[in-house]
Formats: C-alpha cells, structure tokens, sequence
C-alpha cells in the first residue's frame, strides 16, 4: 500500500464547528418533510413492476475481458480498472433502511448476490445515506474480504471502525490517495448526511474520481454519488479534464420543490455531463428504490428524452460497459 496522500487545496469552508456544509445543499425543514410526506402518491411503472423488471434485468456476465464497470443496481457498481475489483455505495439488502421490516422497499434484484462476487480491493463510499451505506451487506463484505480497502468521506471512517472493517481510509474534498496503481480523489458534492436525528451533516458527502496510470495512459472513472446541481461543480472538470467514464446519478428527483436540492433530474444530469467534458456516461441510482415521487420508469425515459447523441448509456441491472481510454494526464 502506498502512503501517498495530497491535499489538492487550502480551502476549507465547507467545514463547520459541528460537522459540514455547502452553501446550496439540503437543510432539513419539518414543515417541508410533512408536507412531502403527506402528499406522496408514488405511482407503479406504467408495464408494472413485473414487466419492469424483465424489461431492466439481464445476467451478469464477468467473465467478460478488460477495464469495464457493471452495473448491480442503484448506485451499487462494480468496476475493474487496473486489475482491481471497486465496490460503489454497495446495497443488497430488501430495503434502504435501517430496519428491513419499514423503509424503501426494493423494487428490482441486484444483478447478483455477495457471495457470488469475485474478489474485492476496494470499497467506495460517497456519503452515509442508508441507501449508499448499508450495514447489513457491509457486515457480510467484511465477511467474505476482511482486508478489504474501504474508502470513505470525512467523518465516517469512526463507524466503519466500529463495525469491523481493518482497512479504512478518511478522505475530505480534493485530496487524495494512491493505493496498487490506483488513485482515488474525493470530490465535492451537493448533498447533506445522517443516519439518525442527531448527526445531521456530522460526516461529509463526496463523490470519487477513480484513476489507473499504467505508462502514459490514463483511465479515469467518476462515480458522482449524490449530489444536486450547483455551478460550482464546473470546478471538478478544470482539475480532472478528461473522465473516460462517469457514474451519474437520474433519479429520486421529484417533487422538484423538495428534491432540487438534494438529486438532480435527468436534464440536470445531463448539463453535467456536458459541463465535465464527460466523454461516456452510465446512468445510476434509479429502478431500484422509490426514494421519491417519480415512477421506477420515467428517469430513464427522461434521460432518452435529453440526452440526444451523446454517449449516456442506460445499461440494464445485470449490464456492463467497457473503460474506453482517452488520452490525460494523471491530475
């Protein structure tokens, strides 16, 4: 393991005395949460959850050759970059909650079991949202790769402590860490944290660009997390100018007037893609969960609606595409 760390800025105003902010993120607001709550209507896919599902699922098939990403479901991947098997916000539980008997129900199955896994190197977390951090399929990865490098925000290396895991690495926005030819940065998001109502914003949130330097030739991955829009992530492409791929969030994003500030929309997702010189793209964090008020169907709908000719990708639960290189420069 290399010890290499860097701290890419002096900046830190999204620090607070009690935890982390960011100006346009989320602020929990009980009148607003009830409001929400009381006129949710979550509507079925318009085939139905039956049909959904045939239509959205295929066999995983890793057997297939070089850098590539599946995808397990929600914001769940796997990618093999640099030999190296990457865990993203993994969940295989029944529900995103911290009981399975209430809470968001799972509407399709992950494209396989933990068991069924290959070896994994590396865990990555974005932020400590019961359906990013799941303790339950953390408990049994632990169990089946106890030497597992578990790479977390800020704040949240404590509670992956606490439930066994040996190899935690705590990282805050812009820096970051060189692992086995691999170097994972923490990049900033839009998004708040909590587990329960007493941490609020306590641990930090992030996404992670993943990068692979073997000679001269580069390969960057992004996984965005969650996050809604704000400007200010314009920044993220002027420090990583060329991404191969990224991981781009679709879903849980109505009612705008109560989500816009904790998911982006489709059309978002896709000025994101534009504004960070994405050169491909995979949709996540949709079809699994109804976190929010659309139907399981309409982000990917949407997404075909917007994204014209560029290179966005809806791959079924199941599905898998290639890590294409593009030539950059390790920044």
């Amino acid at each position: 393991m290399d010890d290499q760390k860097q701290d890419l800025t002096t900046q830190k105003k999204h620090h607070t005395a009690k935890g982390f902010k960011h100006d346009a993120s989320f602020k929990i607001k009980i009148g607003e949460f009830l409001r929400w709550r009381f006129k949710r209507k979550v509507l079925p896919p318009k085939v139905g959850y039956h049909t959904f599902n045939q239509t959205w699922f295929e066999p995983i098939n890793l057997s297939l050759p070089d850098d590539r990403v599946w995808w397990i479901g929600h914001s769940t991947t796997l990618i093999l970059l640099n030999g190296k098997m990457i865990l993203t916000d993994p969940i295989f539980s029944k529900r995103a909650s911290p009981s399975q008997f209430i809470g968001p129900k799972r509407r399709t199955p992950p494209a396989l079991d933990i068991e069924q896994l290959p070896q994994i190197d590396f865990i990555v977390i974005s932020h400590n949202h019961y359906d990013h951090l799941d303790y339950k399929s953390i408990q049994q990865l632990l169990a089946r790769f106890p030497h597992v490098v578990i790479m977390v925000p800020l704040g949240l290396k404590k509670t992956l402590l606490k439930w066994g895991a040996k190899n935690t690495i705590e990282l805050d926005w812009w820096d970051c860490k060189t692992i086995d030819g691999l170097t994972f940065s923490a990049t900033p998001a839009v998004h708040w944290s909590n587990r329960g109502l007493f941490d609020v914003n306590k641990a930090l949130w992030c996404g992670w660009m993943i990068q692979s330097k073997i000679a001269n030739q580069t390969k960057t991955v992004y996984f965005m997390g969650d996050t809604s829009y704000c400007v200010e992530l314009k920044e993220i492409a002027r420090r990583f100018p060329s991404i191969d791929l990224a991981l781009i969030p679709i879903g849980a994003y109505a009612p705008r007037w109560y989500m816009k500030s904790q998911h982006i929309d489709p059309k978002q997702a896709v000025q994101l893609y534009d504004e960070l010189q994405c050169h491909s793209a995979i949709a996540i964090h949709w079809g699994t969960f109804e976190l929010a008020d659309e139907p399981l169907d309409e982000p990917c709908q949407l997404l075909n609606e917007y994204k014209a000719n560029r290179h966005f990708n809806l791959l079924k639960i199941g599905g898998t595409f290639a890590i294409n290189h593009i030539h950059s420069e390790l920044k």
